[in-house]
């Protein structure tokens, strides 16, 4: 259901999915899933978190555009309702909220309806047709995601691992983020990135392309959102993926202790990722006797490899400076 013309917008979209109600309530209530099982999602992060309500801040896309706001939610477990509230929205929104509502429609399937009202900036007409694209985009999207993810648990379960890799520098925590941070100078800094593209149009908000070279001497090309948060960490979303991966998120984050002999700052410099094994490649990649466990160690091997490699340099980097 939608309108047009001038003034406030209520718009719904529903999707019906094979999962309990519960199950799916729990899925939209934890945010920490949203990057995973929503593809506008790039990271979020809570600000304030209590028993029933809550403020968060999101980072996503709109229309193919990073944006990111602060939102307040208002969670009841027992009508399974979450509603939310931008706090401050990016231009050209001025206002927007609205509520999920789960409905079970029997025991293994459910009902979910997203509810959203909105206004724009001035009443601008080509502003509103904007949002309007961008809400029915990202709700379909989003339940869209929902729906695949949630019917997919078990299998994605299997499918879906995390791992991180820690290297101890001594150096600063400043000049650690600052050479992750400093993604435009890649193809100067590391010998696997061929080229990098790098945008931050919004400060703290970049969009990172790179041509990385395999070990076999071939390139492939990726494409991040990245959320940036001086000096401690840095959170990504993979958008454009290699064959074998359907998901690639994670973090880079700079912990500095003092250490116990001299003084001395040493910083622990960690990269995690969370990916999910693409099946339908995995033949084609790895030839047809491949399982599901020779695509996840290939894909660890490969990004561990890249992560180490970038961590390695960023040691001499900060260390030099120290």
């Amino acid at each position: 259901m939608s309108q047009t013309g001038p003034g406030p917008r209520e718009v719904e979209h529903e999707i019906t999915v094979s999962a309990p109600a519960a199950t799916v309530y729990q899925l939209i209530a934890d945010v920490e899933n949203w990057p995973r099982i929503f593809p506008p999602t790039i990271h979020v992060d809570h600000v304030e978190q209590g028993e029933a309500h809550e403020r968060i801040r999101i980072w996503a896309t709109a229309n193919g555009e990073p944006k990111n706001w602060t939102s307040r939610r208002t969670l009841d477990p027992d009508a399974l309702r979450i509603t939310f509230r931008q706090e401050i929205s990016t231009p050209p929104v001025a206002t927007m909220g609205g509520t999920w509502i789960i409905e079970p429609v029997t025991a293994d399937e459910s009902r979910i309806r997203l509810l959203h009202d909105y206004t724009a900036i001035d009443d601008n007409p080509a502003d509103l047709a904007w949002i309007d694209e961008a809400v029915d985009r990202n709700s379909r999207s989003e339940l869209a995601a929902l729906k695949t993810n949630v019917e997919a648990a078990h299998q994605a379960d299997e499918l879906t691992f995390s791992f991180e890799d820690t290297v101890h520098i001594n150096g600063s925590a400043k000049d650690v983020y600052d050479f992750i941070n400093e993604a435009g100078l890649w193809n100067e800094r590391l010998p696997h990135v061929a080229t990098v593209r790098l945008e931050e149009d919004t400060p703290g908000l970049q969009t990172l392309e790179m041509d990385t070279r395999a070990k076999d001497g071939s390139t492939h090309t990726t494409k991040s959102y990245r959320v940036t948060f001086p000096h401690h960490k840095i959170a990504y979303k993979q958008v454009t993926l290699p064959a074998l991966m359907t998901l690639h998120t994670g973090h880079w984050t700079f912990n500095e202790n003092q250490h116990e002999i001299g003084g001395r700052t040493v910083v622990a410099a960690t990269s995690q990722h969370t990916v999910v094994i693409n099946t339908e490649n995995i033949a084609r990649v790895l030839g047809p006797d491949a399982t599901v466990g020779d695509a996840k160690e290939y894909v660890h091997t490969a990004l561990s490899t890249n992560s180490r490699a970038t961590l390695g340099h960023a040691k001499n980097y900060a260390e030099q400076r120290a």
